[in-house]
């Protein structure tokens, strides 16, 4: 049997190819599994949205937003992801870069709390 590829947007590898500097210092800290074992996903599709990341064990997204967000789409996408059992963080690019270390114990915090509530 020929091995299945798995399906990626075109809009998330587009994403993840033009990755902000927050963006990938953040993916830097977290990939591979490096808080506490939890798996986060880049760019990774949840039709009809694409999350900046994602752990699918905890139902958590993280956003990292730039100056770039609609408030009032962002909140429904959130309300979208919400009724779906996920569970949003959001973070502006420039918390990312001044301030990874409080950014990750948030993030840390909640992935510990989601996984402990199942």
């Amino acid at each position: 049997m020929p091995a299945v590829r798995r399906q990626i947007s075109h809009h998330a590898s587009q994403l993840r190819r033009n990755r902000t500097d927050a963006e990938e210092k953040f993916w830097q800290a977290v990939r591979n599994r490096q808080i506490d074992g939890f798996k986060l996903r880049f760019q990774h599709s949840l039709l009809p949205y694409v999350a900046d990341f994602a752990c699918l064990d905890a139902m958590l997204i993280v956003e990292i937003d730039g100056g770039q967000h609609d408030e009032a789409r962002d909140a429904k996408r959130t309300a979208f992801l919400e009724s779906n059992g996920f569970e949003i963080l959001r973070f502006w690019n420039n918390d990312v870069l001044s301030n990874l270390d409080g950014v990750i114990h948030i993030v840390r915090e909640a992935l510990v709390r989601r996984t402990r509530e199942e």
